[in-house]
């Protein structure tokens, strides 16, 4: 860790805890829990796959901050290129027909990667932002083309697609829909590829199959001729790391290509090496018209995203589509640009999307396998450095804790965390992403410490169903 970020004194940490319940407001939290508790864990320092608090304890992050420090903390690299360009061009803004060089060197840089079709970029802040653009763009886009009416999403039952009020709608979270009228109007959502909640008994193609299905039945239901797009992540990574079975993509492509649907690849989580590939898509074998990054983009180093658009769309509005009137201030942030580029550079150097490939995630796939066996975990799956565990009452009957899902994880993630790893529960799924960078020893201490969380959380388990 930094010798340049010791520990706080106790003083400094009770009165930065104060001020976290008096003044601040965390992301996604319960307020009144956090103030019941004195306030926020306040983190000082991180380096390489690993993040101290304020107390000095040590984690090893198994989530990669939030999906998202792919190169791991400390590069000095990635601090160095923000104050170059700082030092150089601090902002500018892609209005009024000016751009910067990190933007516009950063957008062929990702078409390059994406390949294909995909050869045209619009910049944002986060994805979020990514997918409220790509809302109005697609609508944007079908308007020019004289079909209007042709506005309405499909998306997936417990997709994640951003906290906005549009890309909270586009997402299927059910907690977040009951929270500001959501989802708004012309949005849909059909059942996820969640083979071991919802296949029922069904092989991979038989559910693959099914799950097609859902999609064209919900293009039926309303109309051909309405459906704008449909949206989802390659794997579903806040919905509990869900990989589709074998041949979904390509069914779900066929069905989009079949009534002339937009095909948009939310690759915010799955972008940049975390599969294997550079990109998600590039993994599970389909072709996306659009496609959504950010996270990785700069390994959260500063905020950014992206949205790969099609070259036969943007040709298309470049002939009909007149102003798209659409952006942000920091759309295309030349120092979040420069950043972007350098983080880019680490991932070609390192060669980490091919070290994901051939040896952390097998690594990862491995040490899971051992806890397969283990009387609480009714499935653990992998795909990259992607990682679940799922907990179960019973491994026969796949029943929860319970009664309901959602009531085992948090006691479970409680453990890891007291054990010195960060990971995330998602209801009953144990999710894991850490960095890139990570080590092969490092993967079987995170998987060695989820198997000691749930041999120490058995009894407070087994309580729930007393």
């Amino acid at each position: 860790m930094p010798d340049h970020a010791p520990p706080l004194a106790n003083e400094d940490n009770a009165r930065l805890r104060a001020m976290d319940v008096a003044h601040h407001l965390p992301a996604q939290a319960d307020w009144g829990a956090i103030a019941a508790n004195g306030g926020s864990r306040i983190i000082v320092s991180a380096e390489g796959c690993r993040f101290r608090d304020a107390e000095g304890r040590e984690y090893l992050d198994g989530m990669a901050g939030l999906w998202c420090v792919s190169v791991g903390y400390g590069r000095p690299e990635l601090a160095q290129a923000a104050a170059e360009q700082m030092n150089r061009l601090a902002y500018y803004n892609t209005f009024f027909r000016t751009a910067t060089p990190p933007t516009v060197e950063l957008a062929a840089r990702l078409a390059g990667k994406l390949g294909g079709d995909l050869r045209h970029v619009f910049f944002n802040s986060s994805g979020s932002e990514a997918m409220d653009t790509v809302i109005r763009l697609v609508r944007h886009y079908w308007a020019s083309m004289g079909r209007p009416w042709r506005s309405h999403f499909i998306a997936r039952r417990n997709g994640y697609h951003g906290s906005t009020v549009g890309s909270a709608s586009l997402g299927g979270m059910a907690a977040m829909h009951a929270q500001g009228g959501l989802p708004i109007p012309g949005i849909s959502h059909i059942r996820q590829p969640y083979a071991f909640n919802e296949a029922e008994g069904m092989d991979d193609e038989a559910f693959a199959e099914a799950c097609a299905q859902a999609l064209e039945a919900e293009i039926m239901r309303v109309g051909p001729d309405n459906v704008a797009a449909f949206v989802a992540e390659p794997v579903q990574g806040a919905g509990g790391v869900i990989i589709p079975p074998p041949g979904y993509w390509h069914r779900i492509e066929a069905i989009c290509r079949r009534y002339g649907i937009l095909l948009v690849a939310d690759e915010v989580i799955c972008g940049f090496g975390r599969t294997g590939r550079w990109f998600g898509h590039q993994t599970l074998g389909f072709t996306p018209d659009i496609v959504t990054m950010a996270k990785g983009i700069t390994s959260g180093y500063l905020p950014l995203s992206a949205v790969a658009v099609s070259a036969r769309l943007v040709e298309d509005l470049r002939v009909r589509g007149g102003d798209f009137v659409h952006g942000y201030t920091y759309s295309g942030h030349p120092v979040c640009a420069a950043v972007a580029l350098a983080n880019i550079d680490i991932l070609e150097r390192e060669n980490l999307p091919g070290r994901v490939a051939s040896i952390a995630g097998p690594a990862l796939a491995d040490a899971l396998s051992e806890l397969g066996d283990h009387p609480l975990v009714g499935e653990v799956r992998s795909i990259g450095l992607l990682g679940a565990v799922e907990i179960v009452a019973e491994r026969t009957t796949r029943r929860r804790f319970g009664g309901k899902e959602g009531k085992a994880g948090p006691i479970v993630r409680d453990h890891c965390i007291e054990r010195g790893l960060m990971v995330r529960a998602i209801r009953d799924t144990i999710a894991m992403c850490p960095p890139l960078v990570i080590g092969t020893d490092d993967i079987r201490t995170m998987v060695r410490i989820v198997g000691e969380a749930l041999d120490a959380a058995t009894p407070a388990l087994r309580a729930l169903d007393a």
